[in-house]
């Protein structure tokens, strides 16, 4: 049986992630334990970006979210998705991707195609193809007021290039044919 989503949330098409706090949280300002991710979302996945353009507008239209925001939805209101061609000569992963960052304050499941939950920590990175469970929600942070977006889960779909921090095989570093003199025998 299926879940029926609220207005404020979806799920994504196959995107790519990149800086995965998947396995560990990092520590975010106020030094609490946060799990997260950055979605890459093709500029051709029209559909991807409608869903995620309606939850916004739900969270611009909720009694709460208005609330929260004094009783009006900001003129500078800070949204969650951004055009990551504007930032590509810095992150070239994001050429041709609008980006969204989200975050979990619990462990976040990440789960196969076949929707059993992925043990193995090395098959969860950066680089990686993904659908995304997403809920957005508004916030009002010392006078900072926009919408954010939570992670509820992640289903992998495929493998791709790691992005960042990838190491590369120290044993690889010793193939040269090294011959033992002995000098010390």
């Amino acid at each position: 049986m299926a879940n029926k989503l609220q207005p404020n949330s979806c799920v994504t098409g196959k995107v790519r992630l990149s800086y995965v706090y998947l396995n560990k949280p990092k520590k975010n300002e106020a030094g609490e334990d946060v799990w997260s991710c950055q979605l890459l979302i093709p500029k051709t996945d029209k559909e991807t970006l409608d869903k995620i353009k309606a939850c916004i507008a739900a969270v611009k239209t909720n009694a709460n979210a208005i609330n929260k925001w004094g009783g009006k939805v900001p003129g500078e209101l800070k949204l969650p998705l951004r055009d990551g061609d504007a930032t590509a000569d810095e992150f070239p992963e994001r050429k041709g991707c609008w980006f969204t960052n989200c975050n979990a304050w619990q462990r976040v499941p990440v789960f196969n195609r076949d929707r059993e939950e992925i043990m193995d920590p090395t098959e969860i990175y950066s680089g990686m193809y993904a659908r995304v469970s997403l809920d957005f929600y508004a916030f009002n942070n010392s006078g900072n007021k926009g919408i954010a977006v939570a992670l509820v889960g992640v289903q992998k779909l495929a493998d791709g290039e790691p992005l960042g921090g990838v190491r590369r095989d120290p044993g690889n570093d010793f193939e040269d044919g090294y011959e033992d003199d002995d000098f010390l025998g």
